[in-house]
């Protein structure tokens, strides 16, 4: 199953024989689809170095990625969006925003955040992720204290415009770093609990507002000033710690001894192909991630799903408050929904793993948010219900998401494919944020926010629909890729240059 390919013909020149040299140990396991019951390496046949175990040196591993990308993107969200929480404690009354102003704010954030994703993404593959995500987080922590000295509107905008430049590389460049160091069948928990920081940001938010905003007038700086100040503080501080323990890509990992190192590299391998991780990332690769149609399907799965989401973000305190509490009471009770959120995705995420399966998984929390909409478009005069629906909203959305995402891209093969790829859906998704940031106007208060809501349950259906054409298409190409002749004449470069798309290749549904 794991031979090496025949090769047909002869290089053109030294540079190809070189090149096909260096991709000679090129594999790929066309079952991987349809994995073993082993939960870890007992399907790849990868011998582990005699000195650790798999489950040890996988659990090393996530000790040194997972935690520290996740308050890493944490503390990302956390400053994106406690001007949800700076609203309530007057940031719209002291810089006298009027009608749309304050959606505007939320909308300049995704221009640059869209644009310069996929560049993000070739930067942090050339600069390595500890020199990249490190300073990013640094400057979006001082861009965030700035952004509680402003006093006006357009100060409001011109930080709000840098805070968005600085934080593009989060989410895709932490995604892409994930996929780089884990198996496709043991990625959905890890993926989930680094999303899951979304929602331990919600929550830890709103107990930070809630109180930061007793800070009324500290130095002359009211409540919602120091909201932005004491937590960009927090982020610039922990991105110096983070320069020197963000973890780079396996093939730089200096916390892995040689045997390790190879160990790791070698496991991967089996289970997506060689990465091409020496070859840079040029305009030529870029160009060719978008001839492949799932590359747009999967920008739409992700897309509906941003709507609901950062809908949710921006403006659940203010929907809160309409149920009748106070200021404090608003920031408190937006808590539990966002707890309850990252729990569930993990239940979701350790039986998405535990079956070796993406597809179902995505379409059940899907089910519940809509749910959740459903109720807030109909009842108006229990809010016990309507904060009961708000659940079901953050467990459904922020349950989806990351397994849409781990889904999408552990299916692309290769480094290129995936930097291209992640970059993509993430940017590509972040549209709806903008939608999002109008979908929820103030004089759509008396109305319930029921324009809102049905602009949320919208988006949702296309996601799903966009799930339904994804697992389609993967399922009716692996069905032809396990009909046609196993030899095609493709040398292992070329399959290695083909990453997912490689006739060896079988996507996990």
């Amino acid at each position: 199953m794991f031979g090496r390919e025949k090769k047909s013909g002869s290089p053109d020149s030294g540079q190809q024989q070189y090149q096909q040299q260096q991709y000679a140990t090129n594999y790929y396991d066309p079952d991987i689809a349809h994995p073993a019951t082993g939960e870890y390496d007992d399907d790849l046949h990868v011998e582990c170095p005699p000195h650790t175990t798999q489950r040890k040196l996988v659990a090393k591993i996530d000790f040194r990625v997972i935690p520290v990308l996740s308050v890493l993107y944490l503390l990302a969200f956390l400053d994106r969006t406690n001007i949800a929480n700076a609203s309530i404690f007057g940031l719209r009354e002291e810089l006298n925003l009027q009608n749309t102003q304050y959606n505007t704010a939320l909308t300049i954030f995704f221009i640059p955040y869209i644009i310069f994703e996929i560049p993000s993404n070739i930067l942090l593959k050339k600069l390595k992720p500890h020199v990249w995500l490190s300073a990013c987080m640094f400057a979006f922590g001082v861009v965030a204290i700035c952004q509680g000295l402003v006093q006006n509107y357009s100060g409001l905008l011109a930080t709000r415009f840098f805070l968005g430049l600085a934080e593009t590389g989060m989410f895709p460049g932490s995604f892409y770093l994930i996929g780089m160091w884990y198996k496709r069948s043991e990625a959905q928990r890890r993926y989930s609990f680094f999303f899951g920081s979304t929602s331990l940001a919600g929550a830890f938010g709103g107990l930070l507002a809630s109180a930061i905003g007793k800070m009324e007038n500290v130095h002359g700086y009211r409540g919602w000033r120091w909201i932005f100040i004491l937590e960009g503080l927090l982020t610039a501080v922990v991105a110096i710690l983070f320069y020197f323990i963000i973890p780079d890509f396996p093939e730089n990992a200096k916390w892995l001894s040689d045997d390790e190192r190879t160990y790791v590299q070698n496991r991967l391998r089996k289970d997506q192909g060689r990465s091409a991780a020496e070859r840079s990332i040029g305009v030529k690769d870029v160009i060719n991630v978008f001839q492949d149609h799932k590359i747009f399907v999967g920008g739409f799965m992700y897309f509906g799903l941003i709507v609901p989401a950062y809908g949710y973000a921006f403006f659940a305190p203010g929907i809160i408050q309409t149920y009748g509490y106070s200021p404090i009471g608003t920031q408190l009770h937006s808590v539990p929904p966002w707890a309850a959120s990252f729990t569930f995705a993990m239940i979701v995420a350790y039986f998405s793993d535990k079956l070796k399966h993406r597809f179902a998984f995505t379409l059940l929390p899907i089910c519940l948010a809509i749910a959740g909409f459903g109720i807030l478009i109909t009842v108006h005069d229990n809010t016990r219900l309507q904060y009961a629906a708000l659940f079901f909203v953050t467990m459904g959305v922020y349950s989806a998401m990351p397994v849409i995402v781990c889904w999408f891209t552990m299916n692309l093969g290769g480094h290129h494919r995936r930097a291209v790829g992640t970059a993509w859906q993430i940017g590509f998704g972040n549209i709806g944020g903008i939608i999002a940031t109008y979908s929820f106007l103030p004089g759509d208060k008396i109305n319930f926010f029921h324009t809102g809501y049905s602009i949320c349950i919208s988006f949702i259906c296309l996601s799903a629909a966009s799930c339904i054409l994804y697992a389609a298409s993967i399922l009716w190409q692996n069905r032809v890729r396990d009909k046609a002749p196993r030899d095609l004449g493709l040398t292992e470069y070329e399959k290695t240059e083909k990453g997912d798309l490689s006739p060896d290749y079988r996507y996990l549904l």
